[in-house]
């Protein structure tokens, strides 16, 4: 089975070209035309399917089309409804009018042969005689009209002439007035009669005949165009032009010779619209005179509206006039509001159009990479506001492109400083055959604004260096790197010969070793020169926490000195538990401040715990991580390496504050004796 409605259509082709060709196919012309009928309904649908991507993919295009479908197909039905009722009722009002002319006719003939009746029968009771004798009988009323009396089945003129031989005595079921086909003519005929003896045949028949002929016909339907009749065509002629017959009921009506009747003519128009209009008739219950039996006549008129409308109102007199003119008015009116609602209607479309377009146009600027297109807008509509909202967007959308640029170039460079900075913390542990050293930092943000060191001094010291610079980001990271370079500087500084640092006018006085070179130097000292630095160099609110110590592996003596850091904690391998706080307060704050230092020694299994602010400050909703949490994670974990005891701190921190955002740079630095 295909599966595209091209397919399918082409297989409905096919089966019905096979029915039609295959010589039994026609025995079977339910499905031929089956076949036929779905093959036009599938055609039709491959063309509306084709019509509609093409023609009803603009949104112009699908207005126009619901704007017909509304309103012009509504308007148009409307018209042409109206047009056919008015073709019926003027076709209808046309024959009503003739028929009715007609049958007033025969009335009018019926009363006064019925008077006649009544006088003859009252002049034959009182022994009067019917020849010579005229009561009432007066010709003006109806022009060309006999008068027969019969009495005993003896015709009698009475009145007019007799061209033709008088009328047969009517038959016995011959209605009061009817139009009668007699030897071939028609007449307006009456037929009245009235008892003048006690005997049963002691009776008059009056019979009253007007020829329906063409005088007669346009005497009784003056000013209504031209009106023929057609009567049954009679012996060999009728079987030879069977063809050209009109049967009604059982009368076969010849139309295609001349009419039986006819009268009158076809003006011309009054006005440009003043077509014409041809409406017909059966004329029903025909008398035939000789036999009796019912025949069928058609009427046929030919007349204008003009002609309708003068009949229509012409009991109105000089007002006709005035209604037609009225009638033309409310006509151009209505035609005015129809043509006013039309603009109005393709005005408002192609407002809406053009703003889709330009929207659409716009959307494309957009789908480019083109963001700084702008939509004119000229009016204050909804589709004004639209318009108005897309360059917004657009504007938002550029600028938030612009913003989202320098972000990652923001993020690039703060990416590259975070590797710089990583090449500061110490790569290597600098363990010494006595001493264990780890350090670990986890930024809150990129880069971090916490400082550890590990710096050698000579071939049996190390300085261990933990701090926190005020604040977070790239300024706490660059001041970082100021601390990290002189921290490096001071204390290189400390080991250079006396005559290599005689010109650098540090002040500090030298250590008691022998030879050119100054001893170990004193973290107090180093803090000082620091502070004094990050004094001069850094703005007033900028400063930085401190904890310096030098571990002589030759004594196990640590010496430091604690610039307003955290205390470190010492976990002794007996289980006690100390804090070096000896020190000052932060540096760079201050100009002149002096550090004091102190001393302990380390015995095999004692761990120092230096940390930041990022490890107890953290919080949840039973309080701070706290220092006693940290002591008991070292405790129990003491035995490990010491890169394991530091990743189990961080995670017991992380796990503390839970799904929230690290408040806080974390970092620990571990030292551990042996």
């Amino acid at each position: 089975m295909p599966r595209t409605r091209l397919g399918r259509l082409a297989l409905v082709l096919a089966v019905a070209i096979a029915l039609w060709t295959w010589p039994g196919g026609r025995a079977f012309p339910f499905f031929y035309y089956l076949a036929w009928i779905a093959f036009l309904g599938a055609l039709l649908g491959v063309g509306y399917r084709a019509f509609s991507r093409r023609f009803m993919w603009q949104l112009r295009n699908r207005l126009i089309v619901t704007y017909v479908f509304i309103g012009v197909i509504p308007v148009a039905l409307l018209l042409i409804m109206m047009v056919v009722v008015g073709l019926l009722l003027a076709w209808q009002f046309s024959t009503f009018v003739v028929t009715t002319d007609l049958r007033n006719e025969l009335q009018r003939l019926e009363s006064a042969n019925r008077s006649i009746t009544h006088q003859y029968a009252h002049l034959l009771r009182h022994g009067g005689k019917l020849e010579n004798t005229q009561l009432g009988l007066n010709n003006e009323a109806f022009p060309g009209r006999q008068v027969t009396a019969y009495v005993h089945g003896r015709p009698t003129l009475l009145m007019g002439d007799a061209p033709h031989a008088l009328p047969a005595s009517p038959p016995s079921a011959a209605p009061e007035s009817a139009i009668v086909l007699d030897e071939g003519e028609l007449y307006l005929r009456a037929v009245n009669q009235s008892h003048y003896g006690p005997g049963e045949d002691d009776r008059i028949v009056i019979v009253s005949s007007i020829p329906l002929d063409k005088p007669h016909l346009e005497a009784i339907e003056a000013s209504m165009g031209r009106i023929e009749v057609y009567s049954e065509r009679s012996g060999d002629s009728a079987a030879q032009h069977k063809a050209a017959n009109l049967s009604i009921g059982d009368t076969d009506i010849d139309i295609s010779s001349s009419p039986k009747v006819s009268c009158g003519k076809l003006p011309p128009p009054a006005w440009r619209m003043d077509m014409e209009l041809t409406s017909f008739t059966p004329v029903q219950n025909v008398l035939h005179w000789q036999t009796g039996s019912a025949r069928h006549l058609l009427m046929i008129v030919r007349t204008r509206p003009s002609l309708l409308y003068s009949r229509l109102f012409r009991t109105l007199g000089e007002w006709t006039s005035a209604i037609y003119i009225g009638l033309a008015a409310l006509a151009f009116v209505f035609a005015l509001i129809e043509v006013a609602a039309f603009v109005i209607g393709m005005r408002l479309t192609r407002t809406m159009t053009l703003s889709v377009d330009k929207l659409y146009k716009a959307t494309e600027h957009v789908n480019r990479g083109d963001l700084t297109h702008r939509i004119a807008v000229h009016s204050h509509d909804q589709m004004a506001a639209l318009e108005r909202s897309f360059n917004s967007m657009t504007g938002s959308l550029e600028k938030l492109i612009a913003e989202q640029k320098e972000k990652q170039r923001i993020e690039s460079e703060l990416q590259i400083a975070k590797e710089v900075q990583d090449l500061l913390f110490p790569r290597d542990s600098a363990d010494l055959d006595g001493l264990e050293l780890h350090g670990i930092c986890r930024p809150a943000r990129t880069v971090s604004g916490d400082y550890y060191d590990f710096v050698p001094v000579g071939s049996s010291t190390v300085g261990l260096a933990v701090g926190d610079i005020s604040g977070k980001g790239i300024s706490a990271a660059l001041m970082m790197a100021t601390v990290h370079a002189f921290v490096r500087a001071h204390t290189l500084a400390e080991k250079l010969p006396v005559g290599a640092r005689a010109g650098s006018a540090v002040g500090v006085a030298a250590s008691n070793a022998a030879g050119d070179a100054v001893g170990d130097p004193a973290p107090g000292t180093v803090l000082a020169m620091l502070n004094q630095q990050l004094y001069r160099s850094t703005p007033e609110q900028k400063y930085a926490t401190m904890f310096l110590g030098f571990y002589d592996q030759r004594t196990r003596r640590l010496t430091y000195s604690n610039a307003g850091h955290l205390p470190p904690i010492v976990l002794r391998a007996t289980g006690a538990v100390e804090r070096l706080e000896a020190g000052g307060t932060v540096v760079g704050l201050f100009g002149d401040m002096v550090y004091p230092e102190g001393a302990l020694e380390l015995a095999e299994g004692d761990i120092v715990v230096a940390f930041s602010d990022g490890i107890t400050e953290p919080e949840n909703d039973y309080g701070e991580f706290g220092e006693d949490r940290l002591v008991q994670i070292v405790e129990e974990n003491r035995h490990l390496p010491l890169p394991r005891i530091s990743e189990a701190i961080l995670n017991a921190v992380i796990d503390w504050i839970g799904g929230e955002e690290q408040p806080d740079d974390m970092t620990v630095v571990l030292a551990r004796a042996r």
